[in-house]
């Protein structure tokens, strides 16, 4: 769904006059903002399906710090790979690699652990690695992203439009403080149901995310 329809589906709920644009009127400008509010909102609800991707770097030998580029400071890593040494790498804590770069005799191999040091120009998120590469190798990072703001009216909606538009209206109906109708409490009611209705469809996509075990 894009941009503009999420904005005109809030709108006829409010039984406002719908627009050709999204920012033809204050009032539909403001019902965008409250649009991407909503976005933002169940999109960190859930790790969706639609949000999900793989993006991969390849290291220099000599240079333990990179950046994940494309992933924004807001991503979730699912898993790393590195692909070249077929194997899993694992996040370590800051006082691990702390210890390891300046305590000891600096390792370099193929690396086996990674660490979140910060975002770069971008506000990519960077990660350092260990052992320090000492090679080409190519690691592959499963990551959760989220969409950027809506702005075009032909900007296409990734995550479910549902629970995101009736979350909106909810948002509109606190706003405007009267509706001579449902009410806003009554409405945050029905975006909630739609919300785990549609992580709940999403989550059979992933299974053995919802299994935990005794470790």
């Amino acid at each position: 769904m894009t941009y503009l329809d999420l904005i005109n589906n809030v709108l006829r709920r409010l039984r406002e006059d719908t627009v050709d644009t999204a920012n033809a009127t204050d009032y539909s400008h403001l019902i965008g903002d409250l649009v991407n509010d909503a976005k933002k909102i169940v999109e960190n609800s859930f790790d969706w399906t639609a949000l999900r991707d793989a993006i991969t770097i390849s290291t220099v030998s000599g240079t333990s710090e990179y950046s994940i580029t494309g992933s924004g400071d807001q991503a979730v890593i699912k898993d790393v790979m590195n692909t070249t040494s077929q194997k899993f790498m694992y996040q370590r804590s800051k006082s691990y690699f702390n210890n390891v770069y300046y305590n000891t005799a600096v390792v370099s191999g193929s690396p086996d652990y990674f660490t979140f040091v910060g975002t770069d120009s971008s506000n990519d998120l960077k990660v350092k690695l260990y052992p320090e590469p000492n090679a080409a190798y190519s690691l592959r990072f499963d990551v959760v992203v989220p969409q950027a703001d809506l702005s075009s009216d032909s900007d296409s909606l990734s995550i479910p439009s549902n629970p995101v538009i009736q979350l909106a209206y909810a948002m509109a109906l606190r706003e405007r403080g009267e509706t001579g109708g449902q009410s806003a409490a009554e409405q945050f009611a029905v975006a909630s149901t739609a919300l785990s209705d549609a992580v709940a469809f999403d989550a059979n996509r992933y299974p053995s995310e919802l299994t935990f075990q005794v470790i």
